[in-house]
């Protein structure tokens, strides 16, 4: 099924439907512990889980990371049931979080090489103060296609992730 977005007068959206993530085959039983990797949103070792809208979405998302990954990555995909999601695709939801676009959308692999903070990752800090679980990130290489970021998942009040077809726990 394909993601649907529910929003509401919160600021934050209800997001359910399958989403994709790739994966180095070594480290597929582990897909669902979340990126090892400092990410846009994420220090090395802070939980974040990253996924696309679309297998499409995973190709873009990858575009940057290719030096990165291993050349042979299996896209996997999954069921999710999330809610208090912060869409950065809203300014009127951004400015209301006080979040700056160019804090969500630079270059932080630039800013993390020459030993600064991305300010990427203060987006983050002012999303879970606000109460967000997660965020929607539109894709930077492929205008309309977008990702999915959680900072929590399969634990209570968090969103769910499951393998796609297997039914919540």
């Amino acid at each position: 099924m394909s993601p649907a977005i529910h929003r509401d007068a919160s600021g934050l959206v209800r997001v359910q439907g399958r989403f994709y993530r790739a994966v180095d085959p070594e480290f597929e039983g582990s897909a669902l512990d979340g990126s090892r990797s400092p990410g846009r949103y994420s220090p090395a070792g802070r939980r974040t889980l990253y996924l696309s809208s679309s297998v499409e979405g995973v190709a873009a998302a990858m575009i940057k990371h290719a030096r990165d990954r291993s050349a042979h990555l299996k896209v996997l995909a999954f069921d999710v049931h999330a809610e208090r999601i912060a869409d950065l695709r809203d300014a009127q939801a951004m400015s209301a979080f006080g979040i700056e676009p160019a804090d969500a959308f630079g270059d932080w692999q630039a800013v993390l090489a020459d030993g600064g903070t991305p300010p990427s990752w203060r987006v983050r800090d002012a999303l879970e103060g606000a109460g967000a679980s997660g965020l929607i990130d539109p894709s930077r290489k492929r205008p309309g296609l977008w990702h999915l970021t959680l900072f929590a998942w399969n634990q209570d009040g968090a969103p769910s992730v499951h393998p796609a077809g297997e039914a919540d726990s």
